[in-house]
């Protein structure tokens, strides 16, 4: 029986969430995790398809990964795997093919691990994805943040999209459930807990709940942590959840939400559910009530119809806006979207020009709300990696804090004084400590 394994992500914060459940399966059944390059035996790629970069990626990983052992067993998985099996079947030392539903289950699917002549695909088509899945707690950078999935699917249509297609209809953890791998996940010992899905922000659409009465009842919970919702629909962030943020240190004072375009011609053509009136009222709004809250946008260039007026109403817009980081990404034609059916193309060139200036736009507006956290005091959570003789850590409002290292400060909140901003972090001061049980119980 080969037992080691290395597990690589591809694509969101939801992906890497399942990563870590699928470790979890390999675990229980006494493998041994181990890194890329220390010739693994199996090697486990969890794919995106949301641009066509990504799914050249995971070609050249599997070209890699058998470079380091040409004998690995390789498992294919993700959105990938879901939308085109047959494709990923065809590259050269590909094993298995596993979709969405399937992930979960390949011990059961696969009977050993050795080397096939041929990949087996196992995908179930797309109007059979109705399961949630696997809870997908999930280790992130150390044990200080997790992931963890709530939603899974989505229902929206947006033109530009696959993930539908690769993920199905919107579902939802059972809020007992949820509740109970939330605390599952904060008696491990984690301080900082991602909420994640496909779309968050519907969660619990289809169970007569929704996603502000699952924050209630997690904020009511004892202790000491905080929650961070990975990302939210402008037309899902609701002034409940606002207002629960402004009132409840337990929320992390941080919104990640998409815009895609500052153009509402543009915003009509990718089908999405609001115009720039309506994203203006909700992030002013939230500055408003949220002292120091943080925003986090994403933003696509080169979209099918985008000429230079449309761009720069989307820059000027951007430009105006309270944001503290752009996620930006040059648009790709996607098999079985409307949007590769549209004509006037941005020329690729051009598309990627677009993307740089939104980038260093990203880098200005990230450094001007870095320079306002100077001289103040922000609650810090520092993780074990030492880079090179120093800490890194996450305020609430998601700055990114450097510190001497000192072991007696990971995986706790500690008052950190921002002195300085260098380099993209800002330089922190220790306050006070407030060590975790665990490290008191040492």
């Amino acid at each position: 029986m080969k037992n080691r394994v290395a597990l690589h992500t591809l694509g969101c914060k939801l992906n890497y969430a399942e990563t870590s459940s699928l470790g979890s399966q390999f675990l229980d059944h006494n493998f041994e995790i181990v890194s890329f390059n220390e010739k693994p035996d199996i090697f486990v790629f969890n794919t995106c398809t949301v641009t066509e970069n990504a799914e050249k990626e995971c070609r050249q990983l599997v070209r890699r990964a058998l470079r380091i052992n040409p004998e690995a067993f390789i498992i294919v998985t993700g959105c990938y795997a879901q939308l085109r099996p047959e494709e990923i079947s065809e590259i050269p030392g590909v094993d298995v093919v596993l979709g969405s539903n399937e992930k979960f289950k390949l011990f059961s699917l696969i009977e050993n691990f050795e080397k096939k002549n041929l990949a087996c695909i196992y995908v179930s088509p797309t109007d059979q994805l109705n399961e949630f899945g696997s809870s997908s707690s999930s280790e992130s950078d150390t044990r200080t943040r997790a992931f963890f999935k709530i939603q899974d699917g989505c229902d929206y249509k947006c033109s530009f999209c696959t993930i539908p297609l690769a993920r199905g209809i919107s579902r939802s953890m059972n809020i007992d459930a949820a509740i109970n791998g939330f605390n599952k996940l904060l008696d491990e010992g984690y301080k900082e807990i991602i909420l994640t899905g496909v779309n968050v922000g519907d969660y619990g659409s289809k169970q007569q709940t929704n996603l502000f009465t699952l924050l209630k009842s997690l904020v009511k919970i004892e202790g000491e942590f905080r929650i961070r919702v990975s990302s939210i629909e402008p037309n899902l962030l609701t002034d409940d959840i606002i207002s629960l943020t402004a009132d409840n240190e337990k929320l992390c004072r941080h919104f990640h939400i998409p815009l895609q375009s500052g153009c509402d011609k543009i915003l009509r053509l990718m089908q999405r559910r609001y115009t720039i009136s309506d994203y203006n009222k909700v992030i002013n709004s939230a500055v408003k009530k949220i002292k120091d809250l943080a925003i986090g946008i994403d933003v696509i260039t080169g979209f099918p119809e985008e000429n230079n007026d449309d761009f720069l109403s989307t820059y000027n817009f951007l430009h105006e806006l309270p944001l503290s980081y752009l996620h930006v990404f040059t648009y790709s034609e996607r098999p079985n979207t409307k949007a590769i059916n549209f004509t006037n193309v941005v020329p690729i060139v051009e598309r990627k020009k677009r993307n740089n200036i939104l980038r260093s736009l990203s880098e200005k507006k990230k450094n001007e709300f870095y320079q306002k956290m100077i001289g103040n005091n922000l609650q810090v959570l520092f993780e074990e990696e030492n880079h090179n003789g120093e800490l890194m850590g996450f305020s609430s409002n998601y700055v990114r804090v450097k510190h001497a290292y000192d072991y007696s400060l990971v995986n706790t909140f500690s008052d950190t004084f921002i002195s300085n901003v260098e380099k993209g972090l800002c330089d922190g001061q220790i306050l006070e400590k407030k060590f975790s049980v665990d490290l008191l119980n040492i």
